[in-house]
């Protein structure tokens, strides 16, 4: 008798399991909706609506793929069209009117603070794809992009080790992405022993033209002879007058070498590259990088597009790992509730497309190698160095406030815990 009863209890147990996971998988009404929240219009829009176009590739793909939970995915796009304040909006709007699951989206850091109070207040998720100044850890961000000690401090070590610059001029377009990442390389190369008379910092305006008292300043930084290295943070078009200016000054990438941190494929495409050619960039993906797995994307990225002449970047392979691991959180956790998602994406593990494999930390950033490439004449760029998988760190340890700060969500809980203090503190969304 205690055998049958222990059997029908077993059963029970086991009918019921499968019953909560029926119902688990069944929470996602169908379609399930990722949201998509990119500039289709205005100053970004250049950078963004490639990044648009990917995210309906990847829903396209994954819909192929027999969809997610039985369901089939519905990309919902909007257009905060470069405007700031606006994609605070659009983010409501995603979450409270379309309800969608997720939101891959923004690409400034203005933009991304826009939208964090909205994304705290309704818990929702985003998946933020594009290199930024760090300094930040939302429970309801999954950082997707480098943070400054996977692109800024190794650029900068570059610049050290192998071309023997001594002297830095620090460029950038006045917002905080610059200004930030701008401090932070300040402090890191005083450490280094840079002294202060050798770092020139200058910010412009989104746009800015008129290049030719900033470029004299910056040749003048090499008067004694020592060798001057431009740091860039520019944005946008301002890049193409900047590049032109240092042409017609007679200075090459040999003279002065620029590695930008903002110029990529898609940047140059279409563009004459030949005031470029021989300055440098650091991301943690190039189009050119040899490996199957990258042939494979660019083809399905020709193929869905309809146009062989588009090119791939760093941003879009963000969106291919952020949406991949989201995707099998998603499954892990039988369902698409934001906080299940959440704790099921910590240490995902994809393969990126340089050869690697990526894995999501507990700080919610991902590890990332660094690579160094150099600009070529056809807007590609030739592989110079390349790392590691580099994990991405939320706070920096080269300003003071931040060298003592630590994110963690899974152990700890939070995003901005003071290892001296040992306490959690709030991290302020009022931007």
């Amino acid at each position: 008798m205690k055998t049958t009863i222990r059997h029908i209890l077993a059963a029970t147990a086991l009918t019921g399991s499968v019953l909560a996971t029926q119902a688990a998988a069944q929470e996602a009404d169908c379609p399930i909706k990722v949201g998509v929240l990119h500039s289709l219009s205005g100053t970004m829009a250049i950078s963004e609506t490639t990044l648009k176009d990917t995210v309906e590739m990847l829903v396209a793909q994954q819909n192929e793929a027999g969809g997610l939970l039985g369901c089939d995915l519905e990309a919902v796009v909007v257009d905060p069209a470069s405007d700031w304040p606006l994609f605070a909006e659009k983010a409501r709007e995603l979450l409270t009117v379309q309800n969608v699951d997720v939101i891959f989206g923004s690409w400034t850091s203005v933009s991304r603070k826009s939208v964090l109070p909205v994304l705290e207040e309704l818990n929702g998720l985003m998946f933020y794809p594009v290199q930024y100044e760090g300094e930040e850890s939302s429970k309801n961000v999954f950082y997707t992009g480098a943070a400054p000690n996977q692109q800024a401090i190794p650029a900068t070590d570059y610049f050290l080790d192998e071309l023997g610059v001594e002297k830095f001029a620090l460029l950038g377009t006045d917002y905080v992405y610059p200004r930030t990442t701008n401090n932070i390389l300040e402090s890191y190369l005083k450490d280094k022993g840079i002294a202060d008379e050798d770092i020139f910092v200058n910010y412009t305006p989104f746009g800015h033209s008129d290049w030719s008292k900033i470029v004299s300043d910056v040749v003048a930084l090499g008067a004694d002879g020592k060798k001057v290295g431009v740091i860039s943070t520019i944005n946008g078009d301002a890049n193409i007058g900047f590049y032109k200016e240092l042409a017609a000054a007679g200075v090459s990438a040999e003279d002065i070498p620029v590695v930008a941190f903002s110029v990529g494929e898609e940047e140059l495409s279409g563009l004459d590259t030949s005031n470029l050619v021989g300055h440098l960039a650091a991301w943690n993906y190039f189009m050119s990088a040899d490996t199957p797995e990258n042939e494979e994307f660019i083809d399905a990225w020709h193929e869905f597009i309809g146009d062989d002449k588009r090119v791939t970047n760093d941003p879009m392979e963000a969106h291919y790992i952020g949406f991949n691991m989201w995707v099998n959180a998603v499954k892990e956790a039988g369902t698409t509730d934001v906080d299940a998602v959440r704790e099921a994406m910590w240490g995902q593990e994809f393969p990126n497309l340089t050869g690697g494999t990526a894995v999501m930390g507990t700080n919610h950033h991902l590890s990332k190698p660094v690579l160094i490439g150099e600009i070529t004449e056809d807007g590609q760029f030739d592989i110079l160095s390349q790392t590691e998988e580099v994990p991405g760190d939320a706070w920096t340890d080269y300003l003071p406030d931040s060298a003592v700060l630590k994110s963690d969500w899974q152990e700890l809980e939070c995003g901005m815990y003071n290892t001296e203090t040992e306490t959690c503190v709030q991290i302020k969304s009022n931007y």
